[in-house]
C-alpha cells in the first residue's frame, strides 16, 4: 500500500494544467501522457526480458492490462457525460492496479532487472495520483461524491 506519496502544489497544478492547455484534447491530458509513458516503458523495459515461458501468460495479461490504462483514459475523456467520464476512469484506475499487481510478481519473481521494474513503479504512483486527481476533478465538476480509486493514494491532475 502506497502512503503519503507527496502531493503537488498549486504552481505545480497550474503548471500541469498550462502544460495541457498547450496542446489540445487527448493529448494534452497530463494523465493520459502518463499512463502512455508508463506503457511504452513497460513494453521497452520489462517485455523484452520477460523468460520465454512467460511470453504467453504474464507477458499477455501485462500487455493487455498496460494498454487499457490510456485507452480507458481516452474513452473516458470522449465521453459527453461526466458520469461515463467518472466510470471510464474507474475502469482505468483498476488497469492500473492491475499492472501494478503483475509488475510486483515479476519483481519477486527476478525477472527483470529491478531498476527497470522500479521505474515502472515509479510511473504507476505517478500515474494513479493523476488518475485519482481527474476523477476528482470529473466529480467535482458534476457533484457526485464517490470515493477515489487506490484513497491512500495522494492525487494530482
Amino acid at each position: 500500500m502506497i502512503r503519503n506519496q507527496g502531493s503537488v502544489t498549486r504552481n505545480q497544478v497550474k503548471l500541469m494544467k498550462g502544460n495541457a492547455m498547450e496542446k489540445k484534447g487527448l493529448e494534452g491530458l497530463h494523465v493520459w501522457q502518463k499512463s502512455r509513458e508508463l506503457a511504452v516503458a513497460v513494453y521497452q523495459k520489462i517485455l523484452p526480458v520477460l523468460p520465454h515461458e512467460e511470453k504467453n501468460a504474464i507477458a499477455q495479461q501485462l500487455r493487455r492490462s498496460v494498454q487499457s490504462v490510456p485507452a480507458n483514459i481516452a474513452e473516458a475523456h470522449g465521453r459527453y457525460s461526466y458520469q461515463e467520464g467518472i466510470r471510464f476512469s474507474y475502469i482505468a484506475g483498476g488497469s492500473l492496479e492491475e499492472t501494478h499487481s503483475h509488475l510486483i510478481l515479476i519483481k519477486n519473481l527476478g525477472y527483470a532487472p529491478d531498476e527497470a521494474v522500479q521505474e515502472c513503479l515509479d510511473l504507476y504512483i505517478e500515474t494513479a495520483k493523476l488518475i485519482n486527481g481527474y476523477i476528482e476533478y470529473l466529480k467535482r465538476s458534476q457533484g457526485t461524491k464517490k470515493k477515489a480509486i487506490s484513497s491512500s493514494i495522494e492525487y494530482q491532475w
